[in-house]
Order: C-alpha cells, then structure tokens, then sequence
C-alpha cells in the first residue's frame, strides 16, 4: 500500500513538472514551440486546462505526502516498544 502510494506522488511529480514546463509563462516557454496547435483548442483552453491541471496534480501531491506520512506514523508507534523507564537520568558525575 505504501509502495503504491509513493509510486503515485512520482508520477503526479513528473506530470506536474512536465506541466510547469509546456505553461505560457512571460518568456513564451516551451508552449511557445507549439503555438500552430493552439489553433485547434485556442490559446486560452489550452492555457485553463494547464493550469488547472497543475493544481489539482499539486493538490494531490500534497494530499497523499499526508497520507504516507498518517500511514508511516501509524507503524512507526506499532513497531516501537513502549518505554519502560528503565534508563536512569546522566547527571553530572557520569562518564561519557
């Protein structure tokens, strides 16, 4: 379960980067290249659908990062002993 959620947050990384990259941004970025297929769905769609698109992979990201972490938490306190209190405190006078 944890194998497959981590493989998830990596995907949703690289599909978030790759959105990031083809975005419009002030310098034309790499959606510059591609200008003669904007004419299929317009400019503005296109530009909608990635920004969109890059919130909700952002918000996923954020969402499962959580859940990994719940879920490492939850077996994290299963697999540790309880303290018995069994170490005595180092005072002043002992060896390191």
């Amino acid at each position: 379960m944890l194998t497959l959620i981590i493989i998830l947050i990596l995907l949703a990384c690289v599909v978030l980067g790759f959105f990031v990259l083809i975005q419009n941004s002030k310098g034309g970025g790499l959606a510059s290249n591609f200008a003669g297929s904007n004419q299929i769905m317009g400019v503005r769609k296109t530009a909608d659908f990635l920004e969109k698109a890059t919130w909700i992979l952002a918000g996923s990201i954020m969402v499962l990062c959580l859940f990994v972490a719940f879920l490492t938490k939850n077996e994290f306190q299963r697999d540790m002993p309880a303290r018995t209190g069994t170490e005595k405190p180092m005072t002043a006078d002992d060896d390191f």
